[in-house]
């Protein structure tokens, strides 16, 4: 496995909005509700009358995160089931489980920005050019396939991605989400074995 991802290095908070837009995408495109997008998980939290409608009432001044956060927690439980089902669950690195103190750290960031007073599209400006679109699975394959292209194998708990794992943080998170493409009806759960 890299150095980055062993070593508590500094991360710098550029890169952890990069990642944390890439799984609000994510989350959000996977909803099934009013809106169906790509149907992965049962969610309609990002939607004018489903979660946002909810939320606005419960949290009217952090709705808009408390909806992603609903989201992005979604995409994550359904990762996690997935990996769950492998022999080896705790040496896959998938965009919603990079190790713990990873991960940590992206929860850290989340709460940061939650808690800052600023909008979403405020804080991670990058979420807004997909997020705000209304749903379109060919732009969604497209962002998709523009985080540059991977090779996989198809394995019963998801799509491994070959090769040796990035040592940068960013491109590890941009093949996590490359790995996406093509499109399938099921979450294909993109991951990497860590090397021993």
């Amino acid at each position: 496995m890299s150095t980055t991802l062993k070593k508590q290095s500094p991360i710098a908070p550029s890169v952890l909005d990069a990642i944390l837009v890439r799984q609000i995408v994510v989350g959000w495109a996977g909803e099934a509700g009013e809106e169906k997008r790509m149907g992965w998980w049962r969610t309609d939290l990002v939607s004018e009358f489903g979660g946002e409608d909810l939320f606005k009432r419960l949290l009217p001044t952090t709705w808009s995160w408390a909806v992603l956060q609903g989201v992005r927690e979604a995409a994550s439980r359904l990762d996690a089931e997935l990996r769950a089902q492998s022999h080896d669950a705790d040496e896959l690195i998938t965009l919603f489980s990079f190790g713990f103190s990873i991960d940590e750290r992206l929860e850290d960031r989340f709460q940061h920005h939650k808690l800052s007073g600023e909008t979403p599209a405020v804080a991670l400006p990058g979420l807004a050019s997909v997020v705000s679109e209304p749903w379109n699975r060919e732009s969604f394959e497209d962002w998709a396939k523009g985080h540059g292209k991977v090779t996989v194998e198809k394995l019963p708990v998801g799509r491994r991605l070959r090769g040796d794992v990035p040592e940068s943080l960013e491109l590890l998170a941009k093949n996590l989400v490359a790995g996406l493409a093509p499109l399938s009806n099921e979450y294909p759960m993109p991951h990497y074995r860590r090397s021993r």
